[in-house]
C-alpha cells in the first residue's frame, strides 16, 4: 500500500497551527463555500487596512492564512505561478496583490517571527457575548496596541514621587539626627 503524505506537512512551518484537523465555527448559511468568502473578506480587509476588529474566531482563522500566504510570497515571489494563485484566489481586490509583493514583501524581508500581532479585546458589559479581538499587520502605521509597563522610571509622576521621597527621607534624618544629639549631650547632675 503506498504512503500518501500529510498535508500539514507539505506546508512550511509556522508558529501555529493553519486550518488543523478540525476547522472554526465560522457559521454561514452557505457553507464551506460561505466559509472560505469570509476568510477571503477578511484576509483583503486585513492588507487594506493593516489593522482590524473582529470576532475572535474569525480573526485566529484568518491569521493563518495570512501568515502563510506572507511566507509563500516572501519565499517564492511574484514569479512563482502556485504562489501568485493563491494569492488572486485569497485576495479580492486585485490592487492588493501588487502590495503584497512590493510592500508587505519587503517590509517582511529580514523577520523570524509571525507578521502579525493579535490581541483580546476586553468584553463590554452589558455587551454582546462573542469575544472581540485585533489582527493587526506587523511594522504598520497606526500606534502600538501593547500596554508598556508603567512602573518605568521616566514617567513624570514617577520621577515626582522619587523627588518626594528623597525630601521626606531628608527632613525624617534631620529630625533623627537632632534627637540623638540631643539625647547624647551630657545629663546634669548624672556622673
Amino acid at each position: 500500500m503506498a504512503r500518501q503524505a500529510e498535508v500539514k506537512h507539505l506546508f512550511p512551518k509556522l508558529k501555529f497551527k493553519v486550518g488543523g484537523d478540525k476547522h472554526r465555527k465560522l457559521s454561514n448559511p452557505d457553507g464551506p463555500a460561505g466559509r472560505i468568502r469570509k476568510i477571503q473578506k477578511t484576509l483583503t480587509a486585513l492588507f487594506k487596512y493593516e489593522r482590524i476588529e473582529l470576532n475572535f474566531n474569525r480573526a485566529d482563522e484568518t491569521r493563518g492564512y495570512v501568515e502563510l500566504l506572507i511566507d509563500k510570497a516572501r519565499k517564492n515571489g511574484p514569479h512563482d505561478k502556485e504562489t501568485m494563485e493563491f494569492a488572486d484566489f485569497y485576495i479580492l481586490e486585485k490592487q492588493l496583490v501588487h502590495k503584497l509583493f512590493k510592500v508587505l514583501v519587503p517590509r517582511y524581508e529580514n523577520y523570524t517571527d509571525s507578521f502579525t500581532s493579535f490581541y483580546m479585546v476586553p468584553r463590554e458589559c452589558p455587551g454582546h457575548y462573542f469575544q472581540r479581538s485585533v489582527l493587526e499587520l506587523k511594522g504598520n502605521i497606526y500606534p502600538s496596541l501593547e500596554i508598556e509597563n508603567p512602573n518605568t522610571k521616566n514617567m513624570i509622576h514617577n520621577v515626582l514621587l522619587d523627588a518626594a521621597k528623597k525630601e521626606y527621607r531628608y527632613k525624617k534624618y534631620k529630625e533623627i539626627a537632632k534627637d540623638m544629639e540631643n539625647n547624647s549631650s551630657p545629663s546634669d547632675g548624672v556622673s
